[in-house]
């Protein structure tokens, strides 16, 4: 959709016109692995085969796109799914890149054991550090990957100044948007080339389906990424694409909430004695602060904390909140809480992305903003 049309109103119509035969307001579950060609080569709407392309799947790329402000949108059945491609398109063997010193366990487990294999190197940096960053890159460097917010301890990364560092290196820049969701951030107009995004978090919204998004404005990069679609696989099916879109239609109302609640939570944590750190863009004493309150309209609902008692202490109140459910993952409507060091980033133990042993990240839903604080100071205790 054009560019005068508001954020909500493009989640909700972007490539969602009503179904042209029977009217349908929302996009059809095209429950299809093939489809009719009228003679040799006379496709239809450009549909052959469901792994190649589906009107489901195509709905869910376009609305992506256009929340992205991009050209081009990209779906995969994972966000490793996403990430995997996004680095084949861009690394070779000899390649180099350049990686937050504190990336999601995943993205990490895959470029150090995967990828390494293959001839590609890595080097971790602060993504709060552009001079760092600077630092990290080599003449061999072909991407600068980063999070920002991190996952998990929400360091803020410049967008755009990091960006002219790698373009002035002859390096692309990929940032993982997860954490904020285009309702809050949108990295291609701050001059990365490609925003990613697990779409299992706050862009699908309700833990109940896995995906990935590679979004792009630049033509050559998305015809990359679309020929390792095709040609490798990960593509979500036609129910998932369905529900991410569902999803998509309320990620303003839901990030508000999410924000709010989230201040309320992180204002909380600063009171209690048993609260070492909180771990929040959103307060003036992150270091990031700044930086986040100039590239996003809100701080997202996403907060770390460390505890007072060491591993032990932060194991405890994982275990004793009955609202902040004890799982993985994040983005949804209900309240999780983990404990990063022994889940979702186990595969950085012993490394330089190491996580602190008392660390607990919380991801803040939507329910009532004083339940979920009176959960969280009754675990503490």
């Amino acid at each position: 959709m054009s560019t005068p049309y508001g954020f909500a109103t493009r989640a909700i119509h972007a490539g969602q016109d009503p179904d042209p035969t029977t009217g349908a307001v929302n996009v059809p579950i095209y429950a299809t692995s093939t489809y009719a060609q009228d003679g040799v080569g006379g496709l239809r709407e450009g549909f052959e085969y469901s792994r190649t392309g589906n009107p489901t799947r195509r709905a869910l790329e376009t609305c992506l796109a256009s929340l992205e402000r991009g050209r081009y949108g990209r779906a995969f059945s994972s966000g490793m799914g996403a990430t995997d491609a996004a680095l084949r398109t861009f690394l070779k063997p000899g390649d180099h890149i350049v990686i937050p010193n504190d990336a999601y366990g995943g993205t990490f487990r895959l470029i150090d054991k995967v990828f390494s294999q293959w001839g590609v190197t890595h080097s971790p940096a602060p993504v709060s550090d552009v001079d760092a960053i600077r630092a990290a890159i080599r003449p061999e460097t072909k991407l600068v990957w980063i999070e920002t917010p991190t996952n998990p301890l929400l360091n803020i990364g410049d967008i755009a100044a990091i960006a002219s560092v790698a373009h002035g290196a002859g390096a692309k820049l990929v940032v993982d948007n997860t954490f904020a969701s285009p309702a809050l951030q949108t990295p291609l107009e701050l001059g990365a080339d490609v925003v990613l995004h697990s779409t299992t978090k706050y862009v699908g919204g309700h833990s109940d389906v896995v995906g990935g998004a590679l979004i792009t404005s630049d033509e050559e990069i998305d015809a990359a990424f679309g020929f390792l679609q095709n040609g490798a696989g990960a593509v979500p099916g036609p129910f998932d694409a369905y529900l991410t879109l569902r999803g998509i239609k309320t990620l303003q109302l839901r990030m508000e909430k999410h924000s709010d609640n989230a201040e309320l939570v992180a204002e909380a944590l600063t009171r209690h004695p048993r609260v070492k750190k909180v771990i929040y863009p959103g307060l003036e004493s992150h270091p990031g602060h700044v930086v986040a309150a100039k590239q996003m309209s809100r701080f997202g609902g996403m907060v770390s904390f460390i505890v007072d008692g060491g591993e032990a202490a932060a194991l405890e109140v994982c275990a004793r909140t009955k609202l902040f459910t004890l799982a993985e993952s994040l983005g949804g409507v209900e309240s999780l809480i983990e404990h990063p060091g022994k889940m979702t980033h186990a595969s950085t133990s012993g490394s330089l992305l190491e996580v602190p042993a008392d660390l607990v990240r919380v991801s803040v839903g939507i329910e009532s903003g004083d339940d979920l604080v009176a959960d969280l100071l009754e675990a503490l205790g």
